[in-house]
């Protein structure tokens, strides 16, 4: 059986070594590195390619959601849990708009925590005690925006992407200018799970064609229009 990879992202050595031996508990779970600091972190993790990351938010140099968000924009398929000492669901709504999967107190118990890991590994989010569906983390997200007001719901429409990494794939082969059949070959996949991921996008983005949905990507940043226009000579 594949040990599930794991590193740890935290400035103080004891809560890591903590983790650390938490984690080694159970028999799923491997830690293949640690970090002390956002910049150890930017470099670690694509050179370990973990299946998890276990994140603090503050960090002595670059903040953890910043690492988090930088990390997930080229590296999509990570997982990120944030763990903080920092309790409240202002930060719990950025931590999930920087891209985590999961936001939990540091007092976690051990038992929760592998649960956590477990759950993230099976496509779920988790804040607190609400395990939620990447449908439902969407609605959560919005429900939010509505209720923080302040910089952190300015720019939360832009920040929080409701699609997932292949459908993030497809939708910037959309961008451009690419048919369901030239996207089924370059990915490799069929052409009838092109257009099952397709009207999940368009239902996703509540937009009615794949027109409005590239604009939609685009003029939110999600889709750089001078990579379309290189792509596409």
């Amino acid at each position: 059986m594949s040990l599930h990879r794991i590193i740890i992202v935290d400035d103080h050595p004891v809560f890591r070594q903590g983790l650390r031996d938490v984690l080694e508990t159970d028999s799923r779970l491997e830690v293949v590195g640690e970090a002390a600091t956002g910049e150890m972190a930017l470099q670690l993790i694509p050179d370990y390619e973990p299946d998890t990351v276990l994140m603090d938010v503050n960090l002595p140099d670059i903040m953890g959601l910043q690492v988090t968000r930088r990390i997930k924009a080229r590296m999509p398929e990570i997982k990120f849990i944030v763990i903080t000492g920092y309790d409240d669901i202002e930060q719990a709504f950025h931590a999930i708009r920087a891209g985590a999967s999961a936001y939990c107190p540091k007092d976690v118990t051990p038992e929760t925590l592998i649960g956590i890991i477990m759950d993230v590994h099976d496509g779920y989010y988790v804040v607190g005690e609400r395990k939620m569906t990447h449908d439902e983390v969407v609605k959560w997200v919005e429900e939010k925006v509505g209720r923080i007001s302040g910089p952190l719901a300015a720019d939360a429409e832009d920040s929080f992407i409701p699609l997932s990494p292949r459908e993030m794939e497809i939708l910037e082969h959309v961008t451009h200018g690419k048919s369901n059949k030239e996207i089924a070959y370059e990915l490799g996949i069929s052409h009838q799970t092109v257009k099952n991921h397709m009207t999940a996008i368009l239902r996703k983005l509540s937009v009615d064609d794949r027109t409005q949905a590239a604009v939609y990507a685009l003029s939110r940043g999600w889709v750089r229009l001078e990579k379309s226009r290189r792509d596409n000579p």
